[in-house]
């Protein structure tokens, strides 16, 4: 669901067409037991209404934390809502030392195609050559891009609860080791993955999800959103588990059947494509994917009435539907999926100009309590998981845990979301 707060502020081949599969990452894998895995993702969004923010002449430092480790690595990054060419001037990784510093020894540059500039088609992504690194499990990595021209950020992540940095300077700042900072923000433009050479044995679990996934509720710079959680336990479990990323396609207000409002709607179109439409692109197209969860549905629920018309009310069937649809295009590429129950409402609401927008009501309650059921006993998913009964009050079912509530009575905060990734049988990526 759409968050309370006020929003925080591949090229070895190249796509024109949103939504293709990437045969030419397949291609890129070496024949060498290996393969690429992602390590760590995010999905691209339209900006909210508005001007977009823009950068002129300037570099960004963006923030990323690892799930997996390994020694040579790669960034995507996505043009996908761009109606012009991105142009990147020049780009770097590196391991970050602390804030927007990084390890000078760790500094790389990274090219496209051997260039060490590249302009990526509109709706279009982009991946760099590889580079040697040393990247460890569940560390944070500097990515630099420089914007040679002014550059509107029109795909990027919204809420990426994580402080990343813009340069103060004009002119590429992408190698600087200690970063000059004139602003900070709270997304992360244009940057949608990082892939680490991992071997064969090892893969991606992607979550599907709502700002539940995106982490919405937690704190920023702590790392506490429940995928978050399910990698540390991965590393702490080791062996194979140690080598399977976690990778977070959570998108704020994102609902499983239909898009985001549009113009009409003060959100636009930065609430994301439906969950069908962009499960090709930030699912079955991740590099390594074995697995996904599944964790939409309660916005397809509780909007009706609150943020879409009454009309749109939408039934137990239409959302079995959706989650069928899921089920198949998953497992005709071989990827196991995993449904998730949503999570209790009451009471929930958003602040949305002054006003007080909520969004239970008993006849979204039964909905959402049925499909639930469905979930938990159809066996149509590979496997399912209770997280409603991690985070709900046992007095009061229908409403969240006291101690587990960020304040709007929907999104857990760091508790809840530790419970919610710990709930997670490690059992079931033994398959």
């Amino acid at each position: 669901m759409v968050t309370k707060r006020p929003v925080e502020s591949f090229c070895m081949f190249t796509f024109a067409v949103i939504g293709l599969a990437h045969p030419a990452l397949a291609a890129s894998d070496q024949d060498n037991g290996k393969q690429w895995i992602g390590t760590w993702a995010t999905s691209a969004q339209s900006p909210m209404p508005g001007t977009p923010e823009t950068y002129r002449n300037q570099s960004v430092r963006l923030i990323v934390h690892t799930s997996t480790g390994g020694k040579k690595v790669r960034i995507k990054i996505s043009n996908t809502y761009g109606d012009q060419p991105l142009q990147i001037g020049a780009a770097h990784i590196a391991r970050r030392a602390a804030e927007a510093d990084i390890d000078p020894a760790s500094d790389r540059t990274l090219k496209f195609h051997g260039q060490a500039s590249t302009k990526i088609p509109a709706r279009s992504t982009a991946v760099s050559d590889p580079v040697d690194l040393d990247v460890p499990a569940l560390s944070d990595l500097a990515i630099s891009l420089f914007f040679p021209e002014t550059t509107a950020a029109t795909t990027f992540h919204i809420v990426a609860k994580q402080t990343n940095y813009v340069s103060t300077e004009t002119g590429d700042s992408t190698a600087a080791a200690k970063f000059p900072v004139g602003k900070k923000i709270r997304s992360w433009p244009f940057l949608t993955g990082v892939d680490i050479e991992g071997s064969r044995r090892a893969g991606a679990i992607v979550a599907l999800g709502s700002s539940l996934t995106d982490g919405d509720g937690s704190t920023t710079d702590t790392n506490r959103r429940w995928p978050d959680v399910l990698a540390e336990r991965l590393q702490k479990e080791g062996g194979v588990l140690a080598e399977m990323g976690v990778l977070n396609g959570g998108i704020i207000g994102n609902r499983l059947l239909s898009d985001s409002p549009g113009k009409d709607s003060p959100f636009g179109f930065a609430l994301g494509e439906s969950g069908l439409a962009r499960f090709e692109r930030d699912v079955l197209s991740q590099s390594g994917v074995k697995y996904v969860f599944v964790g939409l549905g309660i916005n397809d629920i509780a909007f009706p009435g609150s943020l879409s018309p009454a009309s749109a009310f939408v039934s137990t069937e239409s959302l079995k539907a959706g989650y069928r649809q899921l089920i198949a295009r998953a497992h005709k590429k071989g990827v196991r999926i995993i449904g998730t129950t949503n999570p209790v409402f009451e009471d929930s609401f958003l602040t949305l100009d002054k006003q007080k927008v909520t969004f239970f009501t008993p006849e979204k309650e039964a909905v959402r309590q049925e499909i639930n059921a469905w979930i938990l006993n159809s066996k149509e998913f590979d496997d399912a998981i209770d997280f409603d009964a991690v985070v709900r009050d046992p007095n009061r079912p229908t409403r969240i845990r006291a101690d587990f509530d960020s304040g709007d009575h929907l999104h857990p905060n760091n508790a809840g979301y530790i419970d919610t990734g710990n709930i997670v049988p490690l059992a079931i990526f033994k398959h």
